[in-house]
């Protein structure tokens, strides 16, 4: 899978923080059949790496790993069967241990040098992180004006009400949302009216 075809699945990817309030498999299930397929799972709880492995068996889903920091949390992810990878940052060596093993790779930028960077090494399609703290729309306006072939899923701070507009702007792709399960949400009901709602989103 390219991460092309991980970023236009659809219009918001969860992000997801699996504390064990929830099952991830009736979770999966919920968000995938809402029309939200693409799950990233970060790997910041004891249970994520369990959580990609049983979501990973829900018909339709797409699972990747956020949160990926270094070479063992790059392998230890796709060794549980995520399909794509995310990280906070961009740093040469994860971004050529990526293109090695052949994963779609989504690293976060968030300044010109950061996407440069990620050039060099043959990657254009980007995690705008932390959008809301890094400025915002304007930002990314700014950002992708020298850069017309980028491409980003803005993430962090992005709510249900401002996703609409971000997802406006021609050089995003999908956004990033925490919005869909919260700490400690065990709701599926709740969540899977979220989810409906950020599917029918416009891009």
């Amino acid at each position: 899978m390219t991460i092309d075809e991980v970023m236009t699945a659809a219009p918001v990817i969860p992000v997801l923080v699996l504390d064990g309030s929830i099952d991830p498999v009736a979770l999966a299930e919920t968000l995938v059949g809402a029309g939200l397929p693409v799950l990233e799972v970060t790997l910041r709880t004891p249970r994520a790496l369990d959580a990609i492995r049983a979501m990973s068996d829900v018909e339709g889903a797409i699972v990747g790993a956020g949160t990926v920091l270094n070479a063992i949390d790059m392998d230890t992810a796709v060794d549980a069967g995520a399909q794509f990878l995310v990280s906070p940052g961009l740093t040469q060596a994860l971004g050529k241990r990526a293109i090695d093993k052949g994963i779609a790779y989504l690293p976060g930028v968030a300044t010109a040098s950061d996407i440069m960077r990620g050039l060099a090494l043959g990657l254009d399609r980007f995690k705008f992180f932390p959008a809301e703290p890094s400025g915002g729309i304007a930002a990314l306006k700014a950002l992708s004006a020298p850069f017309a072939n980028v491409r980003f899923c803005p993430t962090g701070g992005i709510t249900a009400e401002s996703a609409a507009e971000w997802l406006q702007l021609p050089s995003v792709l999908c956004v990033g949302g925490s919005w869909l399960v919260r700490p400690g949400d065990a709701d599926l009901a709740a969540v899977g009216v979220r989810a409906r709602a950020a599917a029918s989103l416009v891009r």
